[in-house]
């Protein structure tokens, strides 16, 4: 920081119309709105303190940026004036007596209350009720002509009813739904995601293509009007209206600092649930008479401020990244920040969601980094300010082992997702493991449901699914509404479940992957357990319905020295089946494969699905041209027009029962 209050303006002011470039001109601001306005008010204080060294160029004096070099200059009749901002109700207090002081009375004034729109600000200008021009903001004098981009803008009328003259003033934004639209297709297409909806619009709306920002679907709400006579603000938006221009439906009249302050706590709760990005409230002076009687001062008018509301994104630095391990096994990064106020909240940790996300935003240890918060969102980092990157930034490492349970740590394969192997094992995710082990298609346990199995391991009578068969009946009637009867009829049923098939048991064990007719695949083509857990990739590859993905799997799950010991404790609790490698070569259905789509009547899905895989067939969940027939239900989904599509059999209840017959 500079040593002398001169040259600490001289500093803000560079700073300031860099990040102003960045902003307006390049839409690709590399700092929070919150850092800006904390240096802009710093420049500010600092110019009122010491008036003779304040520069007439200063960034206070301006409004923004230039007008970029690829689009033509345009003057603007009436300067697009930025607004003073406000941060807390004092600062409102202060402002509307300001105003009282200088009408000389202390009436209550009438305001019109609109949100702050998160946007881009574009002037639109009419003559005999054609659009002719629209251009930027600018620099508040001299904007850009981006009349092409904004005829394709649906919002935007091209003629009026009226053959009439005038400027219309707004805010061309992105609606939340088309932003999250925009960045899920430059994911998919591997091109750089907009930070925000503000970016999004910006970066929209200064296409040199028009049939870009025609595909973006920009939105327009129009707040100003030049031209017609009225007396107040609220008749311009009614003259607007009029005109088929869209105006914000949240604007409203308020009375006082009173109305001002409970409009601004409204508005904060819903912000969140509406369709479109705002930062805050533009309290306007409703008397056009008053608004005159105010003017303006060299940035800003007086009749008008901005409430701005708890900075949605902060800066903050990484202090370290940490691992969680989810239920799933899923391993998600979750940076350490040190601790800031984002959206009025103290946020000290934010989700980094995945490895590709860390390596496409360059996130380090040590890094300076945006952070954002929106209502009860987890909050997330946005950027890396690179400027401001030390040299002992750390590059973030994917962990090779679960940070629980210590098992291997793998990528899944064509995924940006890390998991932990050790599914049976692991204790971030036996709540899971033990629910799809007891569950009816795998071991069947009857009345071993979600809220038990919450209670047996937040108690610590289970963690892992082979302490289900230690449990004993004074440890299950402790248990929160169960009862003696309950307990012992959930005994029976794991004790009833260690008679099964080897298929049901591959299956429980929940390896990735591997559904019950991979599972079916295996336990028939090899036929012991000991033989499956010493099999290799490439003998596994041989099977019928196993891929490399599935191969790779089912090898790594059983090389876990974690989830071996808890099979071995389960087939020394007494689970059994019969050893058999049984050929499905000769079965009827052998090598057909059936689509189930629909609400079945007769039989359930299940029950078809086993019938059809004992007589040889595979069930498979998706159509293709492999697919020898479709067994269609009531209301049928897209699994039924596909099939109709490629011309696949079809097949309704009645014919698929005769079917079974025919095969028994």
């Amino acid at each position: 920081m500079a040593n002398s209050p001169q040259l600490r303006m001289q500093e803000l002011q560079q700073i300031l119309n860099k990040y102003n470039y960045e902003y307006y001109v390049l839409a690709d601001p590399t700092v929070p709105d919150s850092e800006y306005d904390r240096l802009f008010n710093e420049l500010k204080q600092l110019e009122q303190k010491y008036p003779d060294s304040a520069d007439p160029n200063s960034p206070t004096q301006r409004v923004g940026g230039s007008a970029a070099r690829e689009f033509s200059s345009v003057t603007h009749s009436v300067p697009m004036l930025s607004l003073d901002n406000a941060f807390n109700p004092e600062e409102i207090q202060k402002f509307v007596a300001r105003l009282q002081d200088r009408l000389g009375s202390h009436d209550d004034i009438e305001f019109v209350a609109e949100p702050k729109l998160d946007g881009l600000a574009v002037s639109l200008v009419y003559q005999n009720g054609l659009l002719q021009r629209a251009a930027t903001r600018g620099d508040g004098a001299v904007g850009e002509d981006i009349t092409a981009n904004c005829k394709v803008i649906q919002d935007i009328p091209l003629s009026l009813d009226k053959k009439v003259s005038l400027e219309v003033r707004g805010e061309v934004y992105m609606r939340k739904d088309t932003f999250a639209g925009l960045n899920r297709k430059a994911l998919h297409d591997g091109e750089k995601q907009f930070a925000n909806p503000r970016n999004a619009a910006a970066g929209s709306l200064r296409q040199l293509d028009s049939n870009i920002t025609r595909k973006r679907g920009l939105s327009f709400f129009a707040y100003s009007l030049i031209g017609p006579d009225f007396t107040t603000h609220t008749q311009a938006l009614q003259i607007l209206q009029e005109l088929s221009f869209p105006v914000c439906i949240e604007n409203k009249v308020v009375i006082g600092v009173s109305g001002c302050n409970d409009f601004y706590e409204q508005l904060l709760q819903k912000r969140d649930n509406l369709d479109f990005e705002i930062d805050g409230i533009v309290y306007k002076v409703n008397s056009i008479a008053l608004q005159q009687k105010l003017g303006f001062v060299s940035r800003a008018p007086r009749w008008a401020i901005a409430y701005k509301f708890p900075a949605a994104e902060e800066l903050t630095t990484v202090q370290d990244v940490e691992f969680q391990v989810g239920r799933t096994g899923i391993l998600t990064p979750v940076a350490r920040l040190q601790p800031v106020a984002v959206g009025g909240v103290m946020v000290s940790n934010a989700t980094l969601h995945n490895m590709d996300e860390i390596e496409r935003k360059d996130v380090r240890i040590g890094d300076v980094v945006t952070v954002r918060r929106a209502g009860d969102v987890i909050p997330e980092i946005v950027n890396v300010v690179l400027a401001k990157r030390p040299k002992d930034a750390k590059v973030i490492v994917a962990p090779k082992n679960c940070p629980v349970c210590g098992a291997e740590a793998v990528r899944v394969a064509g995924e940006a997702a890390i998991r932990c192997i050790g599914e049976i094992s692991c204790p971030a995710q036996v709540k899971e493991a033990i629910a799809h082990y007891a569950a009816r298609r795998a071991m069947d346990i009857d009345g071993l449901g979600e809220k038990i199995v919450t209670q047996l391991v937040a108690s610590e009578m289970i963690k892992s699914v082979a302490d289900l068969y230690t449990l004993q009946l004074d440890d299950l009637v402790q248990l929160e509404r169960m009862g003696k009867k309950s307990a012992q009829n959930l005994l029976e049923a794991i004790n009833a479940s260690k008679q099964t098939t080897l298929a049901k048991f591959l299956f429980a064990l929940g390896i990735p992957e591997v559904g019950e007719t991979t599972a079916r695949s295996l336990a028939q083509e090899l036929g012991d357990l000991a033989e499956i857990q010493s099999t290799t990739v490439e003998q596994l590859l041989t099977i019928r319905d196993i891929g490399p993905v599935v191969a790779n799997n089912i090898f790594m799950f059983m090389q876990q020295p974690h989830n071996l010991e808890v099979i071995e404790r389960l087939v020394s609790s007494g689970i059994s089946w019969d050893v058999t490698t049984t050929s499905t070569d000769n079965l009827p259905l052998a090598g057909k494969t059936y689509v189930l789509t629909g609400a079945l009547q007769i039989m359930s899905r299940g029950e078809v699905k086993d019938k059809l895989q004992n007589l040889g067939a595979t069930v498979s969940s998706s159509v293709s041209k492999k697919t020898d027939y479709v067994v269609v239900g009531d209301d049928p989904g897209s699994k039924f027009t596909k099939a109709q599509d490629l011309g696949i059999p079809i097949l309704n209840e009645e014919q698929l029962i005769e079917l079974l017959k025919e095969g028994n």
